[in-house]
């Protein structure tokens, strides 16, 4: 059972399939807004507000690409940049109002294909997976 799960991760957790999802989510979202602008919107929605070297980690790389893809989400309004008050020489990278709509569409979307693809799915099955999966997570092998 822990192979067929391990497997079933690294398909869910290979790059390929997140750009893949992530380039579906962001069609007809505007330019600036794509499969690798996505995940530093992401990364903002769930962690607030950070410094580009400080979100590299979360968003899985380096500074400078940080860098580059939130100045295409500011050219677009969807990030903007503030002084850190902790550190005066750094800024931080910052959801505006347009940015956080952005999110919430995105969200939406994911959801709505997550409960297409599990619309097949027996009563009750869907559920079931959804509270495991939730309990694997946050009791599994990640913490």
């Amino acid at each position: 059972m822990g192979q067929e799960i391990a497997e079933s991760l690294g398909v869910l957790l290979r790059r390929t399939t997140r750009t893949q999802l992530h380039r579906r989510l962001t069609e007809g979202m505007g330019e600036a807004l794509d499969e690798t602008t996505y995940p530093v919107l992401s990364a903002l929605a769930r962690t607030g507000p950070r410094s580009a070297a400080d979100l590299a980690p979360e968003v899985g790389i380096d500074r400078s690409g940080v860098t580059r893809r939130a100045s295409r989400l500011e050219e677009a309004g969807l990030v903007r940049r503030e002084p850190d008050p902790g550190d005066r020489r750094a800024q931080l990278l910052v959801l505006t109002e347009q940015g956080r709509q952005a999110v919430a569409e995105l969200r939406t979307r994911l959801a709505d294909r997550i409960a297409d693809a599990l619309a097949g799915w027996p009563p009750g099955e869907a559920e079931a997976f959804a509270r495991h999966l939730h309990r694997f997570t946050t009791d599994g092998p990640f913490g």
